[in-house]
């Protein structure tokens, strides 16, 4: 089974940050578009960030100019940093593998079965 290894999560203060890592095997590395998803208790699971191959991102609202992507090629490694974080933040965050594309301003992402273990991000006032 494929296996993606988050880690970085944490608790923080209200308005301080994290970053959070993903190790990813190269050849889903190289070959997939790679996402940060978040789920909080009693929600559904959502998408935060995607990042292609060639670098272009995709952001949702809620985290838009707060939260980064990227992307170490050398080192299959995706990476979310989350700055300015708020008590809506708290989450489980996962990251995955699959394809997403923009479409004019829309973003489309469809995960592919492969998945990190999740990692806790817990944000206190």
């Amino acid at each position: 089974q494929v296996q993606l290894v988050e880690s970085g999560g944490g608790l923080v203060q209200a308005g301080g940050s994290l970053r959070l890592s993903c190790a990813v095997p190269e050849n889903i590395f190289k070959n997939y578009v790679m996402a940060w998803y978040r789920q909080s208790p009693g929600q559904a699971r959502v998408l935060v960030a995607a990042i292609s191959q060639s670098g272009q991102t995709y952001s949702a609202d809620p985290v838009k100019g707060r939260f980064t992507i990227s992307r170490d090629n050398a080192k299959n490694t995706v990476f979310l940093q989350m700055n300015t974080l708020k008590l809506e933040d708290t989450a489980v965050y996962q990251c995955n593998a699959g394809y997403g594309r923009y479409n004019g301003n829309t973003y489309t992402y469809t995960p592919y079965d492969y998945w990190g273990q999740g990692t806790q991000v817990t944000v206190s006032s």
